[in-house]
């Protein structure tokens, strides 16, 4: 093991101090540059920039100013003998939010790619700095989202029906923008999309336009009109907005008070320190805002060096349920650490440049899933009695984390992911008409008579291969709730089913149960909710 300098990153929004008080950074070039010197005198050869492109009020200097300030950065930090400072530089495309000033504001897809030329040109001539930018198309499609209207509905579901996910822009951008641009065109919003693409409206521009003709009038030849031009009708302040009706605590004329603050660059300090700027959020409702001091900064008590020691480790089955199930799986291993450090747990942590505690969760659960046999492994530099440790980690964790059983195992088991062989799941399956338990029992019964029931899988390479869905199930049954006759109709009924779970990827999901029945039955259904009730290992399956 050992540590290796980590990586060092920067955010200066913009390229020039004009813009970046229009957009309220509170940060001047001096401190930028004392920021940046101080690293690189520290040992740092390599810095991170995050800058924005597309900001109201934003002129081609100001773009250009990105890679001035770049410049200017490498000119300070220069020095015989040491290797000069290079630059890994993020320029994303500014894409306003609601409910702040900036929501009445956009840029052109095609104003964007300008910009990015300007930059590309400026930068080809630098050494040092590698620039990588944001994709035109992302960003429209970001402000078409989170501007929109109750008309997004209907996209979001038939985008996600068309296989878009929360990471599909990371993994196939491709994929992931033709699965929105189809889910648009079905339901019939193109045309609000490319308004979307062409800049539906820029107030600095609207703004900037007011000015000049109230200042300049030229002389016209005679016989000319004076009478104005007809052109596209200005934006609106005072038109309604999708979200008006989402009370946040802001007044909505403090924020158009605010804009007019940025247009004159003119900075609002933080209320936390400096005071209150009357945005609406204080009040009778919301309460009143406290000004505190600064906590005081302190003292270096040095660096964090892990213990690696491997004693003892515990295998804990637990629950997620309730609004855990909103809980990502990267959150819920943060939650376990977290939870493991205020209960002074002895955990033991990895090797190598990036320690971290060893905690190893079975198997992810996907978002939205609730759990009832969840397993996860923790390793100790201490011995600790199983009980012990269940009652001070249950002390520290959400009601909707129960912790059912700890058993200590040793440390040259295998992990659970290793020997993970199945996984039992309660799924809420639903039909467009309602049928009664009979119907439900023989459509589950023509599923298990089956021998082979054919699904095309792709491979993470984009290969696609046929696997055979009915090797992987084990047990399927209807669930009978109680008081519910078997003549009785009802749209939706419970299916547990018992398939395999492996970590080589034979895993029998459950959509995979809702396609076979599909299949025997020639009906669409819907799954309403799933519920996964234990995972079992090898060591359990006789």
């Amino acid at each position: 093991g050992g540590n290796r300098q980590s990586g060092l990153t920067f955010a200066p929004e913009a390229g020039t101090q004009r813009m970046r008080d229009i957009v309220n950074k509170g940060l001047t070039n001096e401190e930028l540059l004392r920021g940046v010197k101080t690293a690189w005198e520290q040992g740092w050869d390599k810095i991170k920039l995050y800058f924005m492109i597309g900001l109201p009020g934003e002129t081609d200097a100001d773009v250009l100013g990105i890679a001035e300030t770049v410049a200017w950065l490498q000119r300070e930090c220069r020095a015989k003998g040491r290797k000069p400072l290079s630059f890994n530089l993020t320029i994303s495309n500014f894409t306003p939010k609601p409910h702040t000033p900036f929501q009445w504001h956009s840029v052109s897809t095609s104003e964007f790619k300008r910009k990015q030329n300007l930059l590309r040109q400026e930068f080809r001539r630098m050494k040092g700095v590698k620039v990588n930018f944001t994709d035109v198309r992302l960003s429209a499609m970001e402000d078409f989202i989170g501007r929109g209207d109750r008309r997004l509905a209907s996209v979001l579901r038939r985008a996600w029906e068309l296989g878009a996910g929360m990471d599909a822009w990371y993994d196939s951008i491709e994929r992931a923008f033709s699965a929105w641009g189809s889910a648009i065109s079905e339901v019939g919003l193109t045309w609000k999309y490319r308004q979307v693409e062409n800049g539906e409206w820029n107030v600095m521009e609207a703004r900037c336009e007011r000015q000049e003709e109230d200042t300049f009038h030229p002389t016209l030849p005679e016989g000319q009109s004076t009478s104005p031009q007809p052109q596209a009708p200005s934006p609106s302040f005072d038109a309604p907005l999708p979200w008006d009706y989402i009370d946040t605590g802001i007044d909505k004329q403090w924020l158009k008070a605010d804009l007019e603050r940025a247009y004159s660059a003119a900075t609002v300090p933080d209320c936390s320190f400096d005071g209150c700027s009357h945005c609406g959020v204080c009040g009778v409702d919301f309460g009143h805002n406290i000004v505190i001091e600064p906590p005081p900064i302190g003292q270096f008590a040095g660096h964090f060096v892990p213990n690696n020691t491997k004693v003892q480790r515990l295998r804990i089955w637990f629950g997620k349920l309730g609004d855990m199930a909103l809980v990502s799986h990267l959150d819920l291993l943060r939650l376990f650490d977290r939870a493991v450090r205020r209960a002074a747990l002895p955990i033991s942590f990895t090797n190598g440049f990036h320690p971290s505690p060893r905690i190893s969760i079975t198997q992810a659960l996907p978002l939205g899933v609730t759990s009832s046999g969840e397993i996860v492994d923790f390793e100790l530099t201490q011995q600790l009695e199983p009980e012990t440790f269940r009652q001070k980690l249950s002390s520290q964790l959400p009601g909707d984390i129960p912790i059912y059983q700890v058993t200590s195992i040793e440390l040259k088991d295998p992990s659970a992911t290793k020997i993970l062989s199945g996984a039992e799941y309660l799924l809420t399956v639903a039909t467009p008409v309602s049928v009664n338990l009979v119907q439900w029992q023989e459509w589950v019964e023509k599923v298990k008579d089956l021998d082979t029931i054919w699904w095309e899988q792709t491979t993470k390479s984009g290969k696609t291969q046929m696997v055979n869905l009915r090797d992987r199930l084990f047990e399927l049954e209807v669930v009978e709730p109680k008081n519910r006759s078997s003549s009785e109709d009802n749209d939706s009924v419970i299916l547990r089913y018992l398939g395999s779970c492996q970590q080589d990827g034979n895993k029998l999901r459950p959509e995979h149960i809702t396609y076979m029945l599909e299949q025997v039955a020639q009906v669409e259904f819907q799954l309403l909710h799933i519920h996964r009730n234990r995972l079992l290992l090898e060591a359990v399956i006789k």
